[in-house]
């Protein structure tokens, strides 16, 4: 097998230009298809990434009417309780959570300011102490909540970057006081993503949920929400997913867990919970499908590129029939002969693989800095794309090894 390889290469780079030209369909068609395997495997992790965020698995279970989010500036909802500690606990045992947090949240365009700065349809959240290590935000400046504050109903605030920049610009927050809703909290800290993570953003519609969802944000303890909102108001809920792929089942579980509780008169009334990674997998798939196509015809190239073996190793054997004439008389089995010049096509399909593998990276690679598209290459693709053009060497170098082990000594030492 190793004398076979060597002879292989041998004859590779003793035809130089004719091996690359037959080999030119294989890398074409190999690089065409790791590099749209990889433009799909990058935009499949963005996806994922804008919609889950980076790696946080948040799932988030909201009080809606019908298919939007209730209103509480409409009053409370009758037969919606606030959520006690033994349905708290309850959650907290679902299979798959790591951490459950409630809070509450308004979105406010006129009622929180510092001095003349407003944060202009920012939000309020009023959060339990285990809301920032649920949510994967932690703490830049300052200091988050404390048991104390909560307990001695603290007129104490958070905020993060964006409502920084509204409100203070360069200053320095901590220790300053703004207004919500005409009451005056103390900024005791500045949190912020545990992990920095920016979507790509290639249209309006992506800059305006971006900018709806990163919107200005300031935290205030949840028992001190009654001073500025209403008493009694039911909460939202956060969960931390143990997983990427439980994120799902455990907002389903805990959607159930919820809505078994409520006691509403008006079924519109409900906890729904926000299915991202469904949503994900949908544009995932979306995103495969257009695809798809273009990875069919990349594998046109390789059949032209196999067609193409079978018609240089149909040549090869014509030049060499002297040499498989001499092989044979001195004892040569049609085995060895065959797998003489299999192991030929496979040599030339593999290094076409290879340099077609290695012209699939760069080429991503490039599509990624002059395009912005996402990115991420596969190894397994890689691997599956080496294999399958070894294969592709095995099946069109068949036929020329065959006809070259059953070719009559005699006639081949004849032939000139």
């Amino acid at each position: 097998m190793l004398e076979n390889i060597r002879l292989s290469f041998r004859g590779i780079f003793s035809h130089k230009m004719r091996s690359f030209l037959t080999m030119l369909g294989i890398i074409i068609g190999i690089a065409a298809i790791i590099a749209i395997v990889s433009t799909i495997k990058g935009t499949n992790d963005q996806i994922q990434k804008n919609l889950i965020g980076a790696g946080k698995n948040n799932v988030t279970i909201r009080i809606v009417q019908g298919d939007w989010d209730y209103d509480f500036t409409s009053g409370i909802p009758s037969g919606i309780p606030v959520i006690t500690e033994d349905t708290a606990e309850s959650l907290k045992n679902i299979k798959n959570v790591n951490a459950v947090s409630l809070y509450r949240r308004r979105n406010e365009y006129e009622g929180v300011y510092h001095i003349s700065n407003s944060l202009s349809g920012g939000y309020v959240y009023g959060v339990d102490n285990g809301y920032f290590a649920a949510t994967g935000l932690v703490s830049m400046r300052g200091r988050t909540f404390s048991r104390h504050d909560q307990e001695s109903y603290a007129r104490v605030c958070i905020l993060d970057q964006d409502s920084v920049q509204s409100l203070f610009q360069s200053e320095d927050p901590i220790g300053k006081t703004i207004e919500i809703k005409k009451e005056p909290f103390t900024v005791i800290g500045v949190v912020t993503e545990a992990e920095a993570f920016e979507p790509a953003i290639s249209s309006l519609e992506d800059y305006y949920m971006y900018h709806q969802s990163n919107a200005g944000k300031v935290y205030i303890p949840e028992n001190i929400w009654p001073l500025i909102y209403q008493y009694d108001e039911p909460q939202n809920v956060v969960l931390q997913a143990a997983s990427t792929e439980a994120m799902t089942q455990v907002g389903k579980d805990a959607e159930k867990l919820l809505n078994d509780r409520l006691s509403v008169q008006d079924d519109s009334y409900s906890y729904k919970a926000e299915d991202l990674l469904t949503q994900a997998r949908e544009y995932q798939q979306l995103s495969q499908s257009t695809n798809a196509m273009l990875i069919w015809i990349a594998g046109i190239s390789l059949l032209v590129g196999g067609i193409g073996v079978m018609n240089i190793m149909l040549v090869s054997v014509t030049e060499r029939t002297s040499e498989i004439g001499l092989k044979k008389a001195i004892g040569a089995g049609k085995n060895v002969i065959l797998g003489q010049f299999l192991t030929e096509a496979v040599v030339l399909t593999s290094t076409g693989g290879l340099l077609g593998v290695i012209s699939g990276i760069v080429l991503a690679e490039l599509i990624s800095r002059f395009n912005g598209t996402p990115v991420a290459i596969s190894v397994e693709a890689a691997v599956f794309a080496v294999l399958f053009s070894m294969a592709i060497g095995i099946i069109f170098g068949l036929l020329p090894s065959y006809k070259a082990a059953n070719l009559d000594p005699i006639e081949a030492l004849r032939h000139e």
